[in-house]
């Protein structure tokens, strides 16, 4: 079966970068698995786009060698399930709480005797190669996000929940949860601390910290902090923020002939 690279290397306290989709095109995920992305997480939960985009994304990302991950919308055994069915190496799945709700994450990524995963890996064993029924079990990554206050009052139980590969923080989510602002509460001191012990309750359990990021220098300072896997950003912001620089400095240049000319 093909290795679950990002896998492999938080298991051995590496790290890796990856990027967020949320527009629903095939195109647009090529290209950002082109650039050498270590994962790229299609995101079924606020993206704009369905699974039925989910089902020409997944293989245009499989064009290269970033890892296709899938935030499912919630934790339902069946959005994990057709998520993985569709060719997701990994899901991340959004506002668990405790030790119940990750277990039942972790068992919808799981063939039986390990879960309770339906077997139909329509396109995911073409993708994913010999040998996947007997070792998806092993290669599949199961994410949990904690964002909300329960889980975070649960980090210990939801970060020693068996087969469980990691956890993920969605920041803004994370802010609400300790009654901040969900724009600018990850610069207030309570939202930084928090951040810290779920990165630290996760390397105590021997489990993957992760977390989300809109910048380069956060990403850099979360990679200095110790976590192992970080998104760098997301498709549509990277091309609003690219076409607003050159628009402004295109605008720069417009306004200093109309000056110049008098018109």
């Amino acid at each position: 079966m093909r290795e679950n690279t990002v896998l492999t290397s938080w298991r051995k306290g590496g790290q890796s970068v990856g990027g967020w989709l949320s527009i629903g095109n095939a195109y647009t995920a090529e290209t950002m698995s082109n650039l050498g992305f270590d994962y790229l997480c299609v995101d079924l939960q606020h993206g704009m786009l369905s699974y039925d985009d989910l089902k020409y994304m997944l293989p245009a990302i499989s064009n290269y060698d970033s890892i296709p991950f899938v935030r499912v919308p919630w934790n339902e055994p069946y959005e994990i399930m057709k998520a993985l069915d569709a060719g997701a190496y990994g899901v991340i799945v959004p506002m668990v709480n405790n030790r119940e709700e990750a277990a039942l994450a972790v068992d919808s990524c799981r063939y039986p005797p390990d879960g309770h995963r339906s077997f139909g890996p329509i396109r995911a064993a073409m993708y994913g190669g010999r040998g996947y029924t007997h070792e998806a079990n092993d290669q599949i990554a199961c994410v949990a996000m904690v964002e909300t206050a329960d889980g975070i009052e649960n980090l210990d139980e939801i970060a020693s929940t068996p087969g469980l590969d990691g956890i993920y923080i969605g920041p803004s989510d994370l802010g609400y949860a300790l009654g901040l602002s969900p724009t600018t509460g990850s610069q207030d001191q309570k939202h930084i601390d928090t951040v810290e012990l779920i990165r630290a309750t996760c390397e105590k359990h021997g489990i993957a910290a992760g977390i989300h990021t809109g910048s380069l220098d956060a990403t850099k300072g979360y990679l200095e902090q110790g976590f192992n896997l970080v998104t760098l950003g997301t498709d549509s912001a990277f091309l609003a923020g690219a076409a607003s620089s050159q628009l402004a400095q295109a605008k720069e240049v417009s306004e200093a002939n109309r000056e110049a000319s008098g018109y």
